[in-house]
C-alpha cells in the first residue's frame, strides 16, 4: 500500500485527430493565494516565532522569524515607496543569496515592484561584465543592490547613473545607501494601501534565461504563476501540509529552481529556510556539509553533482548520514539526470540511517513555466523520470515516429512573456496558445501513461549527417561522458552536414594529472601518446558495443582552452552552450574532421 504521505498518479490522456496527445491531472488544483504576501500574513499570524529565513553567523546563524521577516519587509516596501518604487521600477540583486536579498525581493513583491536577481558570476568575473551589462540594459532597474560595496566594485562602476540608486549591506561609499536605511522605513508611507493595489497579473520578478542558445531573455514573473506553482506543488506533496518543511539550500535564488521552487515553498507552507553559503565545487562543498550537519532537514534539494559531493562525504562520517537522513521527507534532484549508481548508493545510506526511504525524485519545468510542470510524486526506484503533469498544467505531445515527444505547456504557471520583446513572445507559444519549451520526452511505459515521462534531450540539439540520419545529440552527450569518465569534464558532440560523429572534449585536467597523463598544448588542442591511446581504446571498445551512423562516435579533439562565461560558451549554471562553442571554436572543429592533423584521434 502507498504510504499516506505519497500521492497516487492520475493522469488523463487525449489522443487527437492530428496525432498530437494531450495530458493533464485527474487531480482538481488546489486554489492558489492572491498574491506572495498573502503567505507571509498568514504564516506571521500562526506562527510568529516560527524561522523562517537564516544564513551562517559565526559558528551559528542568524535566524528572522516570520513575524520578524514580515516587520521588516513591511518597512522596507514604505521605504521603497518614498523612493519612488513600482511596478515600472525594478530592483536588481547582484549578489548571492543573503537574508538581506530575501528581506528586499519580499518587500519589492509586496508593493508589485519587480526584483531581478542575476547570477553574481556577471558581476565578480570580469570577463561575464558582457551579461551583466545585457541584463541592465534589458530591465533598466532603478536601484542595485549588492551585499559589500568592496566586493562588487567593479561591477558596480558599470551600473551608476545619476537617477540609479546603489544600496550596500556593507561598505557604502559616498553617494550610495546602506541598507540599514531601508530598514528605517518610511513613516509618510500606506503600506496597506500599495500592498492591497497589487494582484495576481503584477509582476513580481524578471528572471533571466540560462543564454545556452541565445542573449539570455527576461521572463516576466507574475504573483499568479508563483502562487499558483505552490498550489500545484502542495497538491503532489501532501506531506507539506502535515508539518512545514526545514530546507538547508544553497541553489541561487537567480534561477528558478533555488529561487522561485525552494524559496517559496517554505514560505508557502511556513517552513524555515537555511541559506547554505557553501556550493558543489571543489574547495566550497565542505562548507555544504558542515551546513547540512547542523541542521536537520526534512527536504534536501541539490543538483546531480551535489549529491555525489555529499554521499563520497557521508561514506565515511556515520554521523553526517544520520543526520541528513533522520528526519527526511524527501530527497529532490534537478538541473540534470542523477547517475543510478549515486541514486543507489543514496537509498542504501538512507535505510542505513532509518527503517524506510524518503521519496527520492525529481520534476521538470521552465523558467516560463515558474518553473514546475511535470513532478514525478510516486516512489520510484531509479533515476531519470520526471513524472506526470501537475494540477492545472496541460500538457501538449507532438510523437515522432520512435514515440519521441515535443513537449508543450499550458497552464496559469506560464508566463505572459518576455520583457520588451514581443517577437520572443509570439515565437514562444502555437497557434493554441501553448508554451513551446524545445524540450523532448518519451513515456516510460507507453501503454501506461501514470508510469510518467523521461526527458529525452533538446530538440534544437538533433542534427542530421550528411546521409540525413538523425543523431539525438543530448542522449549521447551524456553516454560518451560515461564512456570518457576521468577524461572528460564535458565534451561538445559534432557531425551536423558531416559523415560521422565525432566529439570535442574539454578535458579533466586534474585527472589527467593525477592519471599520469603527459600532454601539451598545440594550437589551441591538447596532444599526447598516452592520452589519445587511451581515448581511442575507449571510442573503439564502444563502437564494437553500437552499431549505425546515429550512434558511432569515431573521431574526437581534446580543446586546451576552458569553456568561457565571458565569451557565453557557458552558462551560469555551468551547462554548455554547444552553438557557441562551435561557432568560437570553428577552425579547431575543421581539425577534428582532418584526418591527417596530429591532435585528432581518429577510430
Amino acid at each position: 500500500m502507498m504510504p499516506a504521505r505519497y500521492r497516487n498518479h492520475s493522469v488523463l490522456r487525449e489522443d487527437r485527430p492530428d496525432g498530437s496527445i494531450l495530458l493533464r491531472s485527474g487531480y482538481d488544483m488546489s486554489p492558489p493565494v492572491r498574491v506572495t504576501g498573502d503567505w507571509l500574513h498568514q504564516w506571521a499570524e500562526k506562527s510568529p516565532d516560527r524561522v523562517f529565513l537564516a544564513e551562517r553567523s559565526g559558528a551559528g546563524w542568524r535566524e528572522l522569524t516570520y513575524l520578524e521577516t514580515l516587520q521588516r519587509a513591511r518597512a522596507i516596501a514604505a521605504a521603497l515607496i518614498g523612493r519612488g518604487f513600482g511596478s515600472e521600477t525594478p530592483l536588481m540583486v547582484i549578489s548571492g543569496n543573503s537574508v538581506n536579498h530575501g528581506l528586499l525581493a519580499l518587500a519589492a513583491q509586496y508593493i508589485g515592484a519587480p526584483i531581478v536577481p542575476v547570477a553574481e558570476q556577471y558581476a565578480l568575473i570580469h570577463g561575464a561584465h558582457t551579461r551583466l551589462r545585457h541584463a541592465i540594459d534589458l530591465a533598466r532597474p532603478k536601484m542595485i543592490y549588492a551585499e559589500d560595496g568592496v566586493r562588487f566594485a567593479e561591477a558596480l562602476q558599470l551600473t551608476e547613473v545619476a537617477e540609479r540608486d546603489i544600496v550596500l549591506a556593507q561598505n557604502a561609499a559616498a553617494g550610495q545607501t546602506a541598507f540599514s536605511e531601508l530598514l528605517k522605513g518610511d513613516a509618510a508611507v500606506d503600506v496597506d494601501r500599495a500592498h492591497g493595489q497589487i494582484g495576481p497579473d503584477d509582476r513580481v520578478k524578471i528572471l533571466l534565461t540560462s543564454g545556452s542558445t541565445s542573449n539570455p531573455k527576461g521572463v516576466i514573473t507574475t504573483h499568479k504563476m508563483m502562487c499558483a506553482n505552490q498550489a500545484q506543488i502542495a497538491d503532489a506533496f501532501p506531506f507539506l501540509g502535515r508539518r512545514p518543511p526545514v530546507i538547508v539550500d544553497w541553489l541561487p535564488w537567480s534561477h528558478t529552481f533555488g529561487g522561485s521552487y525552494n524559496f517559496n515553498m517554505a514560505l508557502a507552507n511556513g517552513g524555515s529556510l537555511y541559506i547554505d553559503d557553501g556550493k558543489p565545487v571543489k574547495g566550497l562543498v565542505d562548507r555544504t556539509i558542515e551546513n547540512l550537519g547542523l541542521v536537520q532537514s526534512s527536504i534536501w534539494f541539490n543538483v546531480p553533482v551535489g549529491f555525489a559531493m555529499v554521499a563520497e562525504a557521508m561514506r565515511a562520517d556515520t554521523a553526517l548520514r544520520n543526520t541528513v537522513f533522520a528526519d527526511l521527507d524527501m530527497l529532490f534532484y534537478a538541473g540534470a539526470s542523477l547517475p543510478q549508481e549515486v541514486w543507489e548508493s543514496l537509498e542504501k545510506m538512507a535505510l542505513a540511517a532509518r527503517p524506510e526511504l524518503p521519496l527520492m525524485t525529481s520534476s521538470w519545468g521552465l523558467t516560463e513555466s515558474a518553473p514546475g510542470a511535470l513532478v514525478q510524486h510516486e516512489p520510484i526506484d531509479r533515476s531519470g523520470i520526471v513524472g506526470v503533469p501537475m494540477t492545472g498544467v496541460t500538457v501538449k505531445l507532438l510523437p515522432d515516429e520512435d514515440m519521441r515527444c515535443e513537449i508543450r505547456l499550458k497552464g496559469p504557471n506560464i508566463m505572459p512573456g518576455y520583457l520588451g520583446d514581443a517577437e520572443q513572445t509570439r515565437a514562444a507559444f502555437d497557434e493554441e496558445g501553448f508554451l513551446l519549451t524545445g524540450d523532448a520526452m518519451k513515456f516510460v511505459d507507453p501503454r501506461d501513461v501514470n508510469k510518467g515521462l523521461k526527458f529525452d534531450g533538446r530538440i534544437s540539439e538533433d542534427f542530421k549527417l550528411l546521409s540525413g540520419t538523425w543523431v539525438r545529440a543530448a542522449n549521447l552527450r551524456l553516454e560518451m561522458l560515461g564512456v570518457l569518465d576521468g577524461l572528460a569534464s564535458d565534451l561538445v558532440i559534432t557531425g551536423a552536414d558531416r559523415s560521422e560523429i565525432g566529439v570535442l572534449i574539454f578535458p579533466d585536467r586534474a585527472a589527467l594529472v593525477s592519471g599520469g597523463f603527459d600532454t601539451a598544448e598545440k594550437g589551441g588542442a591538447l596532444t599526447g601518446d598516452g592520452l589519445a591511446r587511451e581515448i581511442e581504446h575507449r571510442l573503439a571498445q564502444r563502437a564494437r558495443q553500437v552499431s549505425g551512423s546515429s550512434s558511432e562516435v569515431r573521431r574526437a579533439l581534446v580543446l586546451s582552452e576552458p569553456p568561457s562565461l565571458g565569451d557565453s560558451e557557458m552558462t551560469v549554471k555551468g551547462n554548455l552552450n554547444f552553438r557557441v562553442v562551435l561557432k568560437r571554436r570553428a577552425r579547431l572543429l575543421e581539425r577534428l574532421y582532418d584526418n591527417d592533423d596530429p591532435a585528432t584521434i581518429t577510430i
